[in-house]
């Protein structure tokens, strides 16, 4: 399997595009002015206390309070709470752990009203950003992730990503994690980690130990109600959970960026350097890599996937809705069940494909082709499972049920991607008139006419929409040759995708222009 990872800045901020095979399956965008990062630390201010709710709604200094439900606060948030207390006055010394005596656990069935009250200052973690006019989502149960470890401070477990399948290497894992961490530190052992040298596991351990301390030096001076220290830009976290030997490339259009990454490699994957490359071509790079084609054709309401058969996409506030359809393919009437699965099936990828690049989030419910057959049902539901196993969010799928619908939940983290692919026409604005073909042609034709015999213009060159450029160009003789029979000079022609089909822009030899419109 080839991956590439194509970045794009741009005015708004940085788009990223991860392609495999080289079909788009994420996309994501960091926004210049984006208030949030998940897993980034602030230091937060309860500013309300629902007991209904069992949460609480803590002030981080935004425009919307975050929101602390009882289940997000983690089962050592007493160890989080004093140890907060004491770094920041000053009773910490080296803020070392190691030798802090852990509160007791808190249980699952208690009470928000048992663990804060109001004007409590509390060091919080953004576990969701803001979704739709709710606020972002935080907890008390903090961690740092790495490239092999997520480290859980006031915790003493060990624990392995259930994708480590070698008994051998789970328990040299683990043997590992004990001989490494400090005390009052707990561990998770990422996929990641698996055949991984143990000198690299301790610098990726060391590294975390290190952030951890740079989060309690600002924690000591930090503001209620501020950022104490971010999580990173969205580059290098998904670099840091994506990155493997299947990777071919990683483009980017920007100087500085491409600095960062390959510092970021460096420390994280010495030997995927020479993968990083600079795009410095004068064409877009999403557009020299196909991207922008592929976004605007994977976004649409109406997704074709094969033969005619597409889907339909739609969402509401509730859930999203995925419906099936075969299009215009025929099917054999005495193979129709078969034909029918074999469209579910290839509807299963594309629809994997979606959930991910969309980043739907919430209630997902896909509605297949109909099918009688139970073993066809239940080989269409294995299907699914198996191509959402690529999918790191978390998400649980139901059997189909006797409507022939399957439904799922997948975690929601950041909000839906929505690409917008329909377009006002910039011809007409919408009004569905334009110049007509033979004005826009008599057009054109006077004004060579006038730039070649009045104005004695020799090397002219037209900038055009491609659709005009084409009609110029085609046929034998082309209205370019009848020109140049006529007027014995060739006209250059410059396709631009970018111009009206009416606007028409004559340039001079030094590039200037002479008649625009």
């Amino acid at each position: 399997m080839n991956n590439e990872l194509i970045i794009n800045k741009n005015s708004s901020g940085i788009e990223i595009a991860l392609l495999t095979e080289k079909k788009l399956t994420q996309f994501h965008r960091e926004l210049a002015d984006s208030s949030y990062q998940v897993g980034d630390f602030y230091l937060g201010k309860i500013k309300k206390i629902s007991p209904a709710l069992n949460a609480a709604f803590v002030d981080i200094g935004a425009d919307k309070d975050g929101f602390l439900t009882y289940f997000d606060l983690g089962p050592n948030v007493n160890s989080v709470r004093k140890f907060t207390k004491m770094v920041m006055e000053g009773r910490t010394g080296t803020f070392d752990i190691e030798k802090f005596e852990l509160e007791p656990q808190t249980v699952k069935t208690g009470k928000i009203t048992q663990a804060f009250r109001s004007g409590e200052k509390v060091l919080v973690q953004v576990l969701k950003e803001p979704i739709a006019n709710k606020g972002p989502k935080i907890t008390c149960d903090i961690s740092l992730a790495g490239r092999f470890f997520v480290l859980v401070p006031f915790s003493n477990q060990v624990s392995l990503s259930r994708k480590i399948g070698s008994p051998e290497e789970k328990k040299r894992l683990r043997d590992l994690a004990i001989s490494l961490k400090p005390k009052n530190f707990g561990v998770i052992i990422r996929t990641v980690a698996e055949g991984v040298d143990i000198s690299d596991l301790d610098a990726d351990l060391r590294a975390l130990l290190k952030k951890w301390e740079q989060l309690l030096k600002q924690l000591k001076n930090a503001a209620p109600a501020s950022l104490v220290l971010g999580e990173g830009n969205r580059i290098q976290t998904l670099l840091r959970d994506i990155l493997n030997d299947s990777f071919s490339s990683v483009l980017v259009n920007d100087q500085e960026i491409f600095n960062e990454i390959k510092a970021y490699l460096s420390r994280i994957s010495p030997q995927s350097e020479k993968i990083l490359k600079l795009h410095t071509g004068k064409t877009p790079i999403f557009d020299q890599y196909g991207v922008n084609r592929q976004i605007k054709s994977s976004f649409g309401k109406s997704v074709p996937f094969s033969a005619g058969a597409y889907l339909v996409i739609d969402h509401t506030e509730a859930l999203h809705v995925i419906d099936v359809n075969s299009g215009n393919t025929s099917f054999d009437p005495k193979n129709r069940d078969e034909n029918v699965l074999k469209v579910n099936l290839e509807a299963v990828d594309e629809i994997a494909r979606q959930i991910r690049l969309r980043d739907m989030g919430g209630i997902i419910v896909v509605d297949f082709i109909d099918m009688k057959n139970p073993k066809h049902r239940n080989d269409l539901y294995t299907a699914l499972r198996d191509a959402m196993k690529s999918d790191k969010a978390r998400h649980t799928i139901l059997p189909m049920s006797k409507f022939g619908l399957v439904q799922m939940t997948r975690e929601r983290v950041r909000p839906q991607v929505e690409i917008t692919t329909t377009e006002i026409c910039p011809s007409c604005n919408g009004s569905g008139r334009i110049e007509n073909s033979v004005q826009l042609i008599d057009r054109l034709e006077n004004n060579v006419v006038y730039l070649w015999e009045n104005m004695n213009h020799k090397n002219l060159t037209l900038r055009a929409h491609p659709m005009v450029i084409s009609y110029i160009r085609q046929g034998i003789p082309s209205l370019r040759m009848k020109w140049w029979l006529k007027y014995r000079r060739w006209l250059k022609l410059v396709p631009e995708i970018g111009f009206q089909v009416t606007k028409l822009e004559f340039q001079d030899t030094d590039g200037h222009p002479i008649v625009g419109d």
